[in-house]
């Protein structure tokens, strides 16, 4: 049940409201529209009122509605109008005027707009035009002439619809935090149907906000990035010349005065402000030794396979600061992606963005080398190769997402532990649509029988209980082109495979060949080690029999959360 709590204002605030809900809607959705229920239970019924003219009984509401709020005349406050619809979930059964009654009896009390046993509350409807849903419209001021005590009366509407739920069966909503995003409203989510679009504005522009914060490494970058994804923006100038505000819109995107539509950037988000995002870019600023040279893809694979070990062992506000920069990977990633793949992974971006805010204050400068790694891989044209550094990436990303919706939920922050399950199925399907094509074109390159029958007598010596796994697996054949190329490299390949052994046990791996060959490639991609550090590294290995059971980020498997299947 999603109750939603709107404030409006103006001498004909009150007959607008009324007006609007006992008319045909915006795209004549409005059917059989009357009261359920009433301050007074005894209120004129435009709906339910055959042998007087609809508009004056509408009238006649509105004035009665309004009477406290005239009474105080130039002393009224500025919102007098508490809208609140209240819509059901599609799959819940259809209630009755009369349950609805209640449920709007209950919203009225628990927000101080009519308390329980309370004579003298705000005049208030609930009007039902709906099978699934009702819209609550109250007055501002008590009949008593004192204003309601409605102090937080977002949270206390959810709370209440939380309960409501529970008694009468319906879906339960996750709770939040008061940290999401405002949603679209049913006005720009019928104009977006109407132009045929798949998004509203709000969301579009959300969307191409975050990938400006995401790609800039300063202001005015953000600001130029805006616009060359075609956002219109003004900036909110002080009279000192100081900008501390700004505004975006869609060309095209107007009102009836064919005006701009503007939202400020922290009605998109809250953390889309200008402050914040100046906070943002400061403390993610180039850190003092700089980031060595180096493929960014692999740079931006090793800091996100860091996560986990930030989330389970690193405080709060690192785990935090470690999920924004996440989400803003996540961001720009479709902009470097196939075309097959660039749907799944911006509704991956779109759904994980939940996860990236909670109440916990986020540490950003723990998280540079990520951040600036992806900018880095932004400001490339295409992935490098043959896009097996895209796939490591998104190999990386599936685990930290993983390891995130893990953290979320020890937390109870349960939209976001929501929405990283969602990220999570994007993210697989994408991963699905993109490693084909690459494994395909290693396997094309797989080196002769003979040497594969000796990297599969080292997978048997070195990990014996998924050696019959790997070499079953049909992206063997990758595998073993990249061990060959990393010998090639100057790499000895028993040395390497142990190193990719040991970075994260292969018990959640549907596809433990496939997982291998990214970690090897990676890995065969670096500088070769001198022959004594390889005779150093093959002795560690052999005296190591634990590869069996080395852990990620210092977790022990049994305490690990259930991680992706890959």
């Amino acid at each position: 049940m999603i109750p939603k709590i709107i404030l409006g204002k103006g001498p004909k605030a009150v007959r607008r409201t009324i007006g609007y809900l006992f008319g045909p809607g915006r795209a004549n959705e409005h059917t059989d529209p009357h009261l359920v229920a009433s301050w007074n239970d005894f209120a004129p019924d435009p709906g339910r009122s055959p042998h007087r003219a609809p508009k004056d009984v509408e009238d006649q509401l509105a004035t009665q509605l309004d009477q406290p709020v005239q009474m105080l005349g130039d002393k009224a406050p500025k919102y007098t109008v508490w809208h609140c619809p209240v819509r059901a979930a599609p799959e819940d059964p259809i209630l009755t005027d009369a349950q609805w009654a209640d449920i709007a009896r209950r919203i009225v009390a628990a927000t101080g707009i009519a308390p329980d046993g309370d004579p003298d509350g705000c005049r208030w409807v609930a009007v039902r035009h709906a099978d699934d849903h009702i819209h609550i419209a109250a007055t501002l001021v008590r009949q008593d002439g004192r204003r309601p005590k409605r102090d937080h009366d977002q949270r206390a509407v959810q709370r209440e619809a939380r309960q409501i739920e529970v008694d009468y069966g319906l879906r339960r909503l996750k709770p939040g935090d008061g940290t999401a995003a405002k949603h679209p409203t049913s006005k720009e989510h019928f104009k977006a149907k109407r132009l045929s679009q798949d998004a509203t504005s709000r969301e579009i522009l959300r969307l191409r906000v975050r990938r400006a914060v995401a790609a800039a490494s300063s202001e005015a970058e953000f600001f130029a990035f805006l616009k060359v994804t075609g956002v219109d923006v003004r900036p909110k100038t002080e009279p000192s010349g100081d900008v501390t505000g700004y505004s975006v819109a869609l060309p095209g995107d107007v009102n009836k005065q064919g005006e701009p539509i503007w939202f400020a950037g922290s009605t998109l988000a809250s953390d889309l402000s200008l402050p914040k995002i100046r906070t943002r870019l400061t403390d993610t600023s180039p850190e003092p030794v700089a980031i060595p040279p180096g493929d960014p893809w692999h740079q931006a694979t090793a800091a996100t396979e860091r996560i986990p070990h930030h989330l389970t062992h690193g405080d709060e506000h690192t785990a935090q600061g470690q999920l924004v920069a996440l989400g803003a990977a996540l961001d720009l990633l479709p902009l470097t992606a196939p075309t097959t793949a660039r749907a799944e992974l911006e509704r991956a971006a779109a759904v994980f963005e939940r996860a990236t805010r909670s109440r916990i204050a986020a540490d950003l400068g723990s998280a540079r080398v990520l951040r600036r790694s992806v900018q880095a891989i932004w400001r490339t044209p295409a992935p490098g190769g043959d896009g097996s550094g895209l796939v490591m990436l998104i190999d990386a990303a599936l685990t930290a997402v993983a390891f995130a919706r893990h953290w979320h939920r020890t937390r109870q922050h349960a939209q976001q532990e929501a929405a990283a399950e969602k990220a999570l199925l994007h993210l697989q399907n994408a991963y699905a649509q993109i490693t084909g094509p690459v494994l395909a074109s290693l396997a094309q390159r797989s080196p002769g029988l003979q040497v594969k029958r000796r990297f599969a007598h080292h997978l048997q010596e070195a990990v014996p209980e998924h050696a019959e796994r790997i070499l079953n697996d049909p992206a063997f054949d990758a595998l073993a082109t990249v061990l060959a190329e990393a010998e090639a490299a100057g790499h000895n390949a028993v040395a390497v495979l142990g190193q990719a052994l040991g970075q994260r046990p292969l018990d959640d791996a549907r596809n433990p060949a496939r997982a291998l060959t990214w970690r090897i490639r990676r890995l065969g991609e670096r500088h070769a080690p001198s022959p004594r550090a390889q005779a150093a590294n093959a002795r560690s290995t052999a005296q190591r029999p634990g590869t069996r059971t080395h852990t990620t980020a210092g977790v022990p498997p049994q305490q690990q959360p259930p991680a992706q299947r890959r």
